[in-house]
């Protein structure tokens, strides 16, 4: 799944992998040189989404019988914040439903609630997703000015979808 991210150097796209990697006990496991927001993160979206996995066409037996290992590559680089939560939580969703997610790339920190708070960086990370090819995204519903800020020739051909809750971003996972 394509998360965005911010850098010192700018934009830049982020992967977020999920594996179930065998079946006899449940759990989760975080690797690609995560910071602790990052990490906090990745529990959130983990508890989130396995608590609400049947309302998102998910089975719940799947995160009982799983373990899941969730890679943010690549593993030599840092990584930290709170932005890659909805695509984290996207991953997982994907996983569980075994099915991938289509080419659109996200940011958003996500909540236990579901909630989707804004985020920094938006203009770095839509030129990021212009430099990728990604022409669909998904951003907080708080970040909606901050894109609009973004200069026309950035943002001409680019289609925004805006989420406030993650029932915003499920529907445009699987289309």
């Amino acid at each position: 799944v394509t998360g965005l991210a911010w850098t010192a150097m700018g934009g830049a796209t982020l992967s977020v992998e999920a594996v179930a990697t065998h079946t006899f006990n449940r759990g989760f496991k975080l690797t690609g040189q995560l910071g602790d927001v990052m990490r906090e993160s990745a529990e959130i979206a983990y508890g989130y989404i396995v608590s609400h996995a049947e309302e998102f066409d998910a089975d719940l037996e799947f995160f009982q019988n799983s373990f899941i290992h969730l890679h943010v590559p690549a593993g030599a680089t840092p990584k930290d914040g709170p932005s890659a939560g909805i695509t984290m939580a996207s991953a997982l969703l994907s996983l569980a439903r075994g099915k991938p997610v289509r080419k659109i790339a996200m940011t958003g920190e996500l909540t236990l609630t579901g909630q989707v708070f804004p985020v920094g960086g938006i203009r770095e990370k839509v030129i990021a997703a212009r430099r990728a090819g990604i022409r669909e995204l998904i951003l907080p519903a708080d970040n909606r000015s901050d894109f609009e800020e973004v200069p026309e020739h950035i943002r001409k051909g680019i289609k925004v979808h805006f989420a406030s809750v993650f029932e915003d971003v499920a529907p445009l996972l699987f289309r």
